[in-house]
Formats: C-alpha cells, sequence, structure tokens
C-alpha cells in the first residue's frame, strides 16, 4: 500500500485498482482506546483491514482499497469522539479544533505540536462517490459468547444521548451543619442516579449510565456544595431515547426542587441511530454464509466511526466474538479462530 499520515493524525494506505479509474473501498477503524483498556478495541478492526488486503498477495481488484488508521473516536483527551472519522468526511470546524484537553492545549495545538499543518485538514476528506466502508469490531459485549456466535453483521448503531447534570446546593461544615439544614449535591445526585436505574430498567432495549461523579469541593469534611454527574442514555429507536432523556430531565430538575438546589443541565453529544447500508448488509450476511457460519444480524450498543462514514458513503459493521463480554479493560480478548472466519467472510465480500 501506499502510505501517509493526514493532518488529523489518521494513518492510511492505499492499495491500488487494477485500472486508475477505479472507486474506493475504505476499511478502517480507530486506534485509541480508554484508559486501562485492552489491546482489540479498535485497533483490531486496523489490523484485520491490513490483513485482508495481504491475502489478496498483490492481485489487483475492480476498485481501490483504502485502510484507515483513525486517530481520535473514543473522545477521552478532548471530550469530542470521532475526531479522526470527521475528518474523513470534512465534518472538522473551528469548535472542534479549538476543543481543550485538562491541560488546556486545543484540537488544533495538539495536531500542530505533533507535526502535521491544521491548516490541511480539508484534503483528509475522502474523495466523494466511494465505493462503501467496512469495520471489523470486537463486539464488545456478551451477546455472541451467550450465543456461541463467532462473528455478527451490524444491521445499525444506536442513538446516543450524553449530557451532563449538575447539582448545585451550598458547601457547609460537616460536624457544624444540621442535617435539615444542608443543601448537599451529592446526595440530590445520588437520589437522581437512583431514579435513572429504575427507570432503565422498565424500559426494554433502553441503557442509561451515570458514569462519572464529581463533587466540590471535594473534602471528605465538607457538604458538597455542587456534583456534576454524566449521562449516558442509548437506544435503537430514538424517539424512546429522546423521551427517557426528557423524563431523567425533568425527574433531575424535581429532585433538585426538592431539596432547594438548582440544577444545570448541559447536553454534549446527541446522535440518531445510524443504519448501515441495507445492501452492504445483506452482501456481507451471504458473504458470512458461504464462510460457513449461520448468520446473525445484530445493532450495536457502542459508538463507531461507521456511524460518522454512514451518512456520506454505504457502510457495513462486522462483529467478532468478544469472550466473557469483557471491554475497555485489559482482560479484553479474542478467540483467533473467529477472527479466521471474519477474515474469510470479509474476502468473500470483497469478491462478492
Amino acid at each position: 500500500m501506499t502510505v501517509h499520515v493526514d493532518a488529523a493524525g489518521n494513518i492510511r494506505g492505499v492499495y491500488a485498482a487494477a485500472s486508475g479509474n477505479g472507486r474506493r473501498l475504505f476499511i478502517g477503524s480507530h486506534l485509541d482506546t480508554v484508559p486501562h483498556a485492552g489491546a482489540f478495541d479498535g485497533v483490531l478492526g486496523v489490523v484485520m483491514g491490513i490483513a485482508l488486503v495481504e491475502s489478496l498477495r498483490g492481485q489487483p481488484l475492480p476498485f481501490s482499497i483504502e485502510v484507515v488508521g483513525f486517530s481520535e473516536e473514543e473522545g477521552v483527551r478532548f471530550g469530542v469522539p470521532f475526531i479522526g472519522s470527521r475528518a474523513l468526511v470534512g465534518d472538522v470546524d473551528q469548535t472542534l479544533l479549538a476543543a481543550k484537553d485538562a491541560s488546556g492545549l486545543s484540537v488544533g495545538e495538539s495536531i500542530a505540536a505533533f507535526g502535521l499543518d491544521v491548516s490541511r485538514i480539508g484534503d483528509a476528506r475522502a474523495a466523494a462517490h466511494a465505493l462503501g466502508y467496512l469495520e471489523f469490531h470486537i463486539e464488545q459485549g456478551p451477546v455472541l459468547d451467550q450465543l456461541h456466535q463467532p462473528i455478527a453483521v451490524v444491521d445499525c448503531i444506536v442513538g446516543r444521548t450524553y449530557a451532563d447534570a449538575t447539582f448545585i446546593g451550598a458547601a457547609g461544615h460537616a460536624g457544624t451543619t444540621p442535617m435539615n439544614a444542608r443543601r448537599d449535591a451529592v446526595t440530590a445526585a445520588a437520589e437522581w442516579i437512583g431514579r435513572v436505574e429504575a427507570s432503565a430498567q422498565q424500559t426494554s432495549g433502553l441503557v442509561a449510565t451515570t458514569g462519572r461523579i464529581e463533587a466540590q469541593p471535594g473534602a471528605a469534611n465538607v457538604i458538597a456544595g455542587d456534583c456534576r454527574v454524566t449521562l449516558d442514555v442509548r437506544h435503537a429507536d430514538d424517539a424512546v431515547r429522546s423521551a427517557a432523556v426528557r423524563q431523567l430531565h425533568d425527574a433531575a430538575e424535581a429532585v433538585a426542587a426538592h431539596r432547594g438546589l438548582t440544577l444545570d443541565w448541559v447536553t454534549r453529544f446527541d446522535h440518531a441511530s445510524v443504519a448501515m447500508d441495507a445492501e452492504l448488509v445483506a452482501r456481507l450476511t451471504r458473504a458470512v454464509e458461504r464462510a460457513g457460519v449461520k448468520p446473525f444480524v445484530m445493532p450495536s450498543g457502542a459508538g463507531h466511526d461507521a456511524m460518522i462514514l454512514a451518512a456520506h458513503m454505504p457502510a457495513a459493521m462486522l462483529f467478532i466474538r468478544t469472550p466473557g463480554g469483557i471491554s475497555h479493560h485489559p482482560d479484553e480478548s479474542v478467540m483467533p479462530g473467529d477472527v479466521a472466519i471474519a477474515l474469510a467472510a470479509a474476502a468473500d465480500f470483497l469478491h462478492g
């Protein structure tokens, strides 16, 4: 492949078509993961793309293949996900470039510090009329493992809302402030978190997570004056997800009002569910069957670069079983046999 690094830090390798006028199939996934994670989230898909090209043994196809290792998908450092794939579709604006990390360094400044030219980030955009996008990824959940299924075709990526709920009360001395005189932000947050769990359990297919809690001033002998809680809500049906978010917002308002606190609510990310391309899904499903595996089609509960690419070109995903459903953890793993089956299906997909 002819390889280069674009201005967003994506690593890109192009395998030329038999003729120079062929359309391009993109195969990719992300290179980053979360803190204290395992070895397979994201990067397995990049390596599998390279392995698939290697399996061609120099045989040209009617179309070119571009393998992309996206520089930033998780959004851990800057709080903005999908930076690499957004560059590929021309969706990097000044707001994104101005997003800062914990040290105050912006995305644009970090790109320059890495030795890349941020003014050329528009060059990272894929040419129009792409043939499509294929992404391999570990499932990151227990469904395939429980079904003893090595791989699955993804038909959609569920919608997601990510918000901050900050309960604002009044800090006070832990020893001198009577219980009935407190405006404790942490206890308000705790009451609301319980409501989040209960609400999600009552709605089929809905998942809601309060993954991060930050109390201020954060001293053991001080009543918290404010407490920020993150909320992550996901569902394949956007109407169900939106209704759940409204209900949880109203519940947070009610808890705050009952306790004499105020609520600050900020929606950080709101993305509709994304369907994979029906034709590519059908083609990939047939390829899985020809690889000797009973086809299984499922939604993805996690966000992936495919959801960004799908708005600009036909997209498809193939999940690989995650033993024990363990992901974003050092024990994350895959089975070599499952990877081999996925590669066999993908090879059939290329020639089908």
